[in-house]
């Protein structure tokens, strides 16, 4: 069960990871390059909530039945959430540069639940 958790723990670092390259790289490489502007159109951030979300939400539930660490959790749900509003109101409501902040502070965020949930969890394991 915890090699499970390790690997969606780290699939889910991978992808917060991937969100804060495409914030953080995205607009240098559509300044530098204008024929690549075609592939910000597309709202990526929303539509990787739909991968995101459901992993990070068993990857950290999957920890918590090992570590039983409620700040962690506690973590990921805010990074979740975050990621969430910057996707869907911060994006409608105040515009791209809002839709990145959110969507690199509730990556962080997440980032960080799932590496002490890796963590916790194989401290745990190895504790056994």
């Amino acid at each position: 069960m915890s090699k499970s958790t390790n690997w969606l723990d780290g699939a889910a670092v991978g992808l917060s990871a991937l969100c804060l390259v495409h914030c953080l790289a995205l607009p240098v490489l559509v300044a530098g390059l204008p024929f690549l502007a075609q592939f910000s159109a597309g709202h990526l951030h929303a539509q990787m909530l739909v991968v995101v979300l459901p992993l990070s939400i068993v990857a950290l539930g999957l920890g918590f039945r090992h570590h039983r660490s409620i700040r962690i959790v506690v973590a990921g749900v805010i990074g979740m959430s975050i990621l969430t509003l910057g996707a869907t109101v911060a994006h409608a409501r105040l515009g791209l540069t809002a839709d990145r902040l959110f969507t690199i502070v509730g990556a962080l965020i997440l980032a960080a639940a799932h590496f002490y949930n890796s963590i916790r969890t194989r401290e745990r394991r190895d504790c056994s």
